[in-house]
This record gives structure tokens, C-alpha cells and sequence, in this order.
């Protein structure tokens, strides 16, 4: 059983994207991010850097005892590793797909969090940042489907926790000012995500928690 500390955001949908295709046994601890709950002293324990999502693993490969982790690049790395399952075993595909979650955990999330913010949550206009981070998304929408335009997935030939980091956070395009038909090869890799078994069951549980 995998204790999942969750909100609907995308980083929180990493996780139950994952969870839902390898068929893990889970349970969503829902925490309210509006109220406060990333504050707790219980999910601090969990989670130091007060952010979602969080796990703890109640059935550590090495027979210990619960293992909690945080950061969401991380927990898709341990469980790959745990599960044996989407990241290649194949030398040059693993280093590929570590690579581009890496890409994903170390810009374009936090890009694109910034073009949401001054976009549509800063309290005043800021137009510097709203051009700075437009420009930024713009670019790494490029870079993704250029990407997207030699292999089929993230990492190569096969779908893998790379694609999961990175496609909850294309889910808002539209908020971002994107248009995907400009990126066409983005837009089929989106579209294949969106209709696989797992994502719709990840995001019912989105509507559900």
C-alpha cells in the first residue's frame, strides 16, 4: 500500500498518473492546500518542503519500515525502480528518459507555474513577467516538440515516467496561451496520453478526491 499525499495539481497528478497505470494498491490523503494543510506538523513530517505530492511506501523493497518521500521526480523515479516498471532497462532509453524528467522537474514546471501565476493569480498586472514567462513557455514548448518530433515518447521508444512528469502541465495549454495546433507534434503525443486507460482513471480520481 502506497499512502499518497495529494492535491488536483500537476505535480499531484504525476503520481496518480503513474499509480494508475502499474496498478499499485493506494490510498489518496487529500490535502487542502487552501486551507493550509501543507503546514501541519504530520505532513511536515512527511513532506519538509511543504509542497504535494508526498508517499509513504508501507512495503519498502528492503523490508524495512515505512519509507515516506517527497518531490515529485523522485517519487516517479522510486517507484519505477520499485516496479520495474516505465523506465527502460536499456542503458541509452534510461539515460534518455532521466534527462527529460529532470528537463520537466527542473524547468518546465516551474516555467510554466510561473506563466500561471502572473498570468492569472498575481494581484497586480506585472507585464515584464508576463512577457518573460510567456517567452520562456513558448521556448520549451518548442524544445518539447522538436523532441517529440524524432521519438515517439520523452525518452524514445517507449512511454515512460518522463511523459508522466511532463504532460499533466500541458493539460492547462490554453491557460498558458498556447495553441498545441503550433506544436503538432506535441499535440499527438498529448492526445495519446490523454486517451490511455490510466490517465482517464487518474484524473475521475482527481474529481473524486
Amino acid at each position: 500500500m502506497i499512502d499518497l499525499y495529494y492535491a488536483p495539481t500537476p505535480n499531484g497528478h504525476k503520481i496518480t498518473l503513474f499509480l494508475e497505470e502499474t496498478g499499485l494498491d493506494y490510498a489518496i490523503h487529500r490535502i487542502d492546500i487552501g486551507k493550509g494543510d501543507q503546514f501541519q506538523p504530520a505532513f511536515l513530517a512527511i513532506s519538509p518542503n511543504n509542497k504535494i505530492p508526498a508517499i509513504i511506501d508501507n512495503h519498502p523493497i528492503d523490508g524495512g519500515g515505512p519509507l515516506s518521500l517527497f518531490e515529485s521526480g523522485e517519487i516517479l523515479l522510486y517507484l519505477a525502480e520499485k516496479t520495474n516498471e516505465l523506465l527502460s532497462k536499456d542503458l541509452r532509453e534510461r539515460a534518455h528518459t532521466l534527462q527529460w524528467l529532470f528537463w520537466q522537474v527542473g524547468g518546465f514546471g516551474p516555467m510554466l507555474g510561473q506563466n500561471h501565476h502572473f498570468n492569472h493569480f498575481a494581484p497586480q498586472p506585472v507585464p515584464y513577467a508576463i512577457e518573460r514567462y510567456q517567452v520562456e513557455t513558448q521556448r520549451l514548448y518548442g524544445v518539447l516538440n522538436k523532441q517529440l518530433e524524432k521519438t515517439p515518447w520523452l525518452g524514445g521508444n517507449e512511454y515512460s515516467i518522463a511523459d508522466i512528469a511532463t504532460y499533466p502541465w500541458t493539460v492547462s495549454h490554453e491557460r498558458q496561451r498556447i495553441n498545441l495546433a503550433h506544436f503538432p507534434a506535441v499535440q499527438n503525443w498529448f492526445e495519446r496520453i490523454r486517451s490511455r486507460p490510466a490517465t482517464e482513471r487518474a484524473y475521475e480520481k482527481a474529481q473524486q478526491n
